[in-house]
């Protein structure tokens, strides 16, 4: 019995687990090859890419710092740590919120943007290369709706 559960444990079964084990390798290996690629041609992280992207989507290219660290999974320590590094590069402008002086407001300058431009076609490329080309339309289609009912049913940091 799993008394945090109030029931029996429900154990994964061989073809879960295998499943469990390549989704783990994959997000591992994946993540790392876009990382790496994104330190090669761009001199930067994919997390500062990532940041740089959020910020070039949002209106005014700017977002508080609690909702950039929302959108890319970060902790508020780590996207100010970021936020910092992208700051000492002119690629990025803190300042605080005209309408609520507890926040901090991120902004994307034009060097940022000009920064994401260049880095971009590359990234695409990595994309394209490591995860959609190994794949047909179909199981595109496939994976975009199995990932988005496993997203529907985790809880938003």
């Amino acid at each position: 019995m799993d008394e945090r559960c109030g029931g029996e444990v429900r154990w994964l079964d061989g073809a879960e687990r295998r499943t469990w084990m390549t989704l783990l390798a994959t997000t591992a290996r994946l993540d790392g090859a876009l990382d790496r690629q994104m330190q090669r041609d761009a001199g930067m992280p994919l997390a500062y890419y990532q940041i740089l992207a959020m910020l070039s989507e949002a209106p005014r290219h700017t977002l508080r710092m609690t909702d950039l660290a929302e959108i890319t999974q970060s902790s508020q320590s780590r996207i100010s740590h970021a936020v910092k590094r992208l700051e000492m590069q002119s690629w990025v402008l803190r300042r605080p919120c005209a309408d609520d002086r507890r926040s901090t407001l991120a902004e994307l300058t034009d060097a940022g943007h000009a920064a994401l431009v260049a880095a971009a076609p590359a990234h695409v490329a990595a994309v394209r290369a490591h995860l959609f080309d190994a794949l047909s339309t179909e199981q595109v289609g496939q994976l975009r709706e199995i990932l988005g009912a496993v997203l529907s049913e985790l809880p938003e940091t």
